[in-house]
């Protein structure tokens, strides 16, 4: 959540942080701002805040009149966590002296502490945000540092959280001082000056090659150079990163809208998270497994943790490790799995999924899971991220960047990699021969197909089933089996982009509350293609027709009769219901973007969401 940029350089800062904070809004719009550092009349340097609520658009506008010239500066765009979005609450945040000023993604736990103590020494806070302790903690201690490096080395060493930080100050013109713990922080170098940022798409018109800091590291930018220090100030020698996509992949590409062709990107996803994966001996081949066959084999137990989107494609990684590999399975919430006592043994599997791969309940979850001795599996979309590095193995996603706050070829790219899990599991447990795993990769492969298909053919189906919900009050998604781990993914993407409230239910706890919400008129939407369940389901919805339910049925190909009880039907292709999810899901996020857009909203952006949640 958050995103936060820095130049210093040869070039205007005032048009970089701009750029980089619209690339970035992806991660928190409520508010942005800039801190630009200018040279005064009498040749001392300060620094000119500016900062507005709403989007960067607004930010912008109103720098399209600032004429001061600024080779330095740094920017945020925000999601509101301690404060409510205003202009006090908007970052930057500067110290008293107006000299310095912050930018921050994090949260800061002891703030109420640090705040009272700061108070009773004279400083004056001007918001509700936890960042602004960081202006004073630094403000403080560099009256007797005289160096801001080493004074925001020690307002870290005091601050209990997490944060990606990056300050300037009038009385080091030129100079960008950067720290990082649990949130994430890119660098780069580049012919016209240094770049520091939450998110590498803001870099990658300046430089290919950037550094992923790491916890408890410490970066000096200036426009000569970039310094890299470790807590104690030692200087260190990071590890550089190349960056293989270009601009494009986080431009809409004649779309319009980010959802929609990051949608109609999922086949070539399925495809490159499938590439190289299995040998021609019939082996999968996981490059990043970071475990031997041998102690996969001893595990007995899998924990899947995830939180929203990724808590779905858990869902169906149960069905599938339980029936490939026969290993008790369960789903948590990451933000609950940590606060409880789960039973872990050093057989335990826990399997981690993070789009952003910094999710900050997932990521402690992970910890906690560690330190009791399990082992740990990431499943993500970004290379070196926190979940990457602190688990013993991993399988990324192969999504490229996603910008769209709504997820949804990240949440196919999850399900492709959790279903490669599951088939691994069952080859080590002997439970799959190498026979039935070649059938099952290439019909795993064959959804590429399939999801292309279903985007070529279902829009008219797509477009009148909406209708149905455009002015609905709720709407309620079934399914049973697999079916109900698409619903609930479903339901949860109607909420997240349209605002139509809906809920998720296995279809056979319908008689035990939720026939309640019927009448006439009502949707509900209901998963029912051919499976174990089909008949059961279709029971279901004949209760709801019944009952003046208009029911959209998202169906397989070639079934006529659920036309006799459904208004609309949204057909897929024929697949194995192991992979149903996959096919399944997209209809539904389709839908879930045209009811948005009749009704008005953003499907891009939805209100009160940020992309990445790197805050408990």
């Amino acid at each position: 959540m958050c995103g936060i940029i820095g130049f210093t350089g040869k070039d205007q800062a005032q048009q970089i942080l701009i750029e980089g904070l619209a690339r970035m809004e992806y991660r928190g719009y409520d508010s942005a701002g800039v801190a630009l550092e200018v040279a005064g009349a009498d040749g001392e340097s300060r620094l000119d805040v500016i900062r507005r609520v709403g989007k960067v658009s607004g930010l912008a506008s109103e720098l399209e009149s600032y004429k001061e010239s600024s080779t330095c500066g740094i920017g945020h765009t925000r999601w509101a966590t301690h404060g409510r979005p205003s202009t006090a609450n908007a970052h930057p945040h500067v110290s008293c002296d107006g000299r310095i000023a912050v930018v921050h993604n994090g949260i800061v736990e002891n703030f109420a502490e640090l705040r009272e103590e700061l108070t009773a020494a004279g400083h004056e806070f001007r918001s509700d945000t936890d960042t602004e302790v960081f202006a004073h903690l630094i403000e403080d201690a560099y009256t007797t540092e005289h160096d801001l490096m080493a004074a925001v080395r020690s307002a870290c060493a005091r601050v209990v959280g997490a944060y990606g930080l990056a300050v300037v100050c009038a009385d080091e013109p030129g100079t960008i001082a950067v720290a990082r713990k649990d949130s994430p922080i890119v660098i780069g170098r580049g012919e016209r000056g240094s770049y520091v940022a939450s998110d590498v798409i803001a870099l990658i018109d300046a430089t290919r090659d950037v550094v992923v800091l790491a916890d408890d590291q410490f970066a000096k930018l200036t426009p000569d150079g970039i310094e890299y220090t470790d807590a104690g100030g030692n200087v260190i020698e990071p590890e550089v990163t190349h960056v293989d996509w270009d601009l494009d992949m986080a431009e809409k590409g004649g779309y319009p809208h980010f959802m929609l062709k990051e949608i109609h990107e999922q086949p070539r996803v399925v495809r490159d998270t499938l590439v190289g994966r299995m040998t021609a001996a019939g082996e999968l081949d996981i490059d990043e497994l970071g475990l031997s066959l041998e102690e996969l084999n001893d595990i007995d137990r899998v924990y899947v943790i995830a939180c929203g989107t990724s808590y779905h494609a858990g869902l169906v990684a149960k069905n599938l490790i339980e029936a490939w590999a026969r290993i008790p399975t369960e789903v948590e919430a990451a933000s609950e799995f940590r606060y409880r006592d789960p039973i872990i043994t050093p057989t335990t599997l826990v399997v981690a999924v993070s789009q952003s791969g910094e999710t900050a309940d997932t990521l402690a979850a992970i910890r906690d899971a560690r330190i009791k001795g399990a082992k740990v599996f990431g499943i993500t979309n970004v290379v070196g991220s926190p979940v990457a590095r602190e688990s013993d193995g991993v399988i990324y996603t192969k999504a490229n960047k996603e910008i769209a706050v709504a997820s949804t070829k990240s949440f196919i790219g999850q399900v492709v990699s959790l279903t490669l899990l599951a088939m691994l599991l069952g080859q080590v447990k002997y439970r799959l021969t190498t026979k039935q795993c070649r059938l099952l990769f290439r019909e795993l492969g064959d959804t590429a197909e399939q999801i292309q298909h279903i985007i070529d053919t279902q829009g008219p189906a797509i477009a009148e089933a909406a209708k149905v919900c455009k002015d609905a009050h709720s709407a309620l998604f079934v399914g049973r089996g697999m079916g109900s781990a698409i619903a609930y993914e479903g339901a949860l993407k109607l909420k997240e982009v349209s605002y139509l409230h809906a809920e998720a239910y296995a279809a056979g706890e319908m008689k035990h509350g939720p026939i309640a919400l019927i009448e006439p008129g009502f949707p509900v939407i209901a998963v029912a293609t051919k499976s174990p369940t089909y008949d059961k389901t279709v029971s279901n919805l004949m209760e709801c027709r019944a009952r003046g339910a208009a029911i959209i049925v998202v169906a397989t190909e070639g079934d006529e009769d659920i036309k006799k009880i459904a208004d609309h039907v949204i057909y897929v292709p024929r697949v194995r219901d192991a992979f149903s999810a996959i096919t399944a899901s997209v209809p539904l996020q389709l839908l879930g973007r045209e009811v948005a857009l009749l009704r008005g909203c953003d499907v891009d952006k939805p209100r009160n969401l940020a992309k990445s949640v790197t805050v408990e």
